[in-house]
C-alpha cells in the first residue's frame, strides 16, 4: 500500500509537469478556445486534466495513478520533457482536449477538460485551477489504460473520499493532496463507460479547511477525445 502510494506521488509531479509543458496560461487559452465558441453557439450535450496525478488506490490496481493521474512530473517543463519536447494536440473535441507527451522518455496520451461550472461551500472560495484526466499509459509496468484522475485546486481534508456523480452512477474516489482517483480500481472502466454515455460528471469533495465543493465536467467530445488517445497509445 505504501509503495502503491509513492507511486502515486510521483505521479503528481509527473502531472504537474505535463501541466507546466503545456505552457499553463497560453496552453489553457489555446484549447479552451474552441470549447468557448463550441458553449455560446447551441450545445448538444456538456464533457476534462492526471492528475492523473498520483493516486493510491486502496486494494488492487496494480497501478497506477491519476492523472494525476500518471507519471512522474519534474520540477520544471525542460526537466520533464524529453528533449524539450512539448506536449502534442491531437485534437479538441467538444470540451475535451486529446494529448501525447513523453515526460521521461515514456509515451503517455491523455484526455483533459477543466469544469463547466465549479461551486464552493461557502462560496466563492480561492481554488487553483481543477482538472480531469483521463490518460493511457502503456510503458508502465503493468500498461495503465483509461485511468481517471482530478486535480482539484485546494488540499482535500485527510482521510475523506469525494464522490463522482456520472448519469445514474455513483463512484467514491480516493483522495490525496489535491488529487483524486477512483477508489475501487474494478469500477475504473465502469465509470469510463458512464462518461462516454453521459452528459455532466459532478465531483463533490471536502478541503482541508472544510469547504465543500461541487465542479460540473461536461462529457461532451470525452468519446471522441478517449478514441483519439486509444488509437495514439495502442
Amino acid at each position: 500500500m505504501q509503495r502503491l502510494r509513492m507511486r502515486r506521488l510521483g505521479m503528481q509531479r509527473s502531472w504537474r509537469l505535463v501541466l507546466l509543458l503545456l505552457g499553463m496560461a497560453a496552453w489553457i487559452a489555446a484549447w479552451l478556445a474552441p470549447a468557448r465558441a463550441q458553449q455560446s453557439a447551441p450545445a448538444t450535450s456538456p464533457p476534462a486534466a492526471a492528475p492523473a496525478k498520483p493516486k493510491p488506490k486502496p486494494e488492487a490496481k496494480p497501478e497506477a495513478a491519476k492523472p494525476a493521474t500518471p507519471p512522474a512530473k519534474p520540477a520544471s517543463p525542460a526537466a520533464a520533457a524529453a528533449g524539450g519536447a512539448q506536449p502534442k494536440l491531437l485534437g479538441q473535441y467538444g470540451m475535451w482536449g486529446a494529448y501525447t507527451a513523453s515526460p521521461g522518455g515514456k509515451k503517455v496520451c491523455f484526455a483533459l477538460a477543466k469544469p463547466t461550472a465549479s461551486e464552493t461551500n461557502p462560496p466563492n472560495r480561492p481554488r487553483n485551477p481543477i482538472y480531469m484526466f483521463i490518460s493511457t499509459r502503456p510503458a508502465d509496468k503493468p500498461p495503465v489504460t483509461n485511468e481517471i484522475s482530478l486535480v482539484v485546486g485546494y488540499p482535500f481534508k485527510p482521510g475523506t473520499e469525494a464522490t463522482a456523480q456520472v448519469g445514474g452512477a455513483s463512484f467514491a474516489l480516493y483522495t490525496q493532496q489535491d488529487g483524486a482517483w477512483i477508489k475501487n480500481a474494478t469500477e475504473e472502466a465502469k465509470m469510463v463507460d458512464a462518461m462516454r454515455g453521459s452528459d455532466n460528471a459532478v465531483i463533490k469533495g471536502v478541503s482541508a479547511k472544510g469547504t465543500q465543493s461541487t465542479d460540473t465536467f461536461s462529457l461532451k467530445g470525452v468519446a471522441q477525445a478517449l478514441d483519439r488517445t486509444a488509437q495514439e497509445c495502442k
